[in-house]
């Protein structure tokens, strides 16, 4: 399970204020890093995590525009167990190479 944490509209592809191409990594899930804070910037309760990450296991990775919203997505998830993994280079080392795919959209 691959998981983007940019908010939607950069997920989508509607907009990329960073990157020359926009859009995400295909077979992507989006969940912003946004989603996961409560209204006064930590995390929301643990038993909410776990209904939001519920089926997310070790096979488990997140990835934002440069790697660094996506720690928020790792941080959580080891909040309720999940050891995930970083994709430190995110949307900006994935489309660094022309040869790998982008996706577009909500689903992939």
């Amino acid at each position: 399970m691959l998981l983007d944490a940019r908010a939607p509209e950069r997920f989508r592809g509607d907009v990329e204020p960073v990157d020359p191409v926009a859009g995400h990594i295909p077979g992507a899930t989006n969940v912003p890093s946004t989603s996961l804070l409560a209204g006064d910037g930590t995390f929301l309760p643990d038993d909410e995590l776990a209904r939001l990450f519920a089926g997310h296991d070790a096979d488990t990775g997140a990835y934002c525009g440069s790697g660094i919203t996506a720690s928020v997505l790792v941080a959580a998830l080891a909040a309720v167990g999940v050891d995930a993994a970083l994709f430190p280079g995110s949307w900006s080392e994935w489309i660094s190479d022309p040869a790998r795919p982008v996706a577009r959209g909500e689903r992939t």
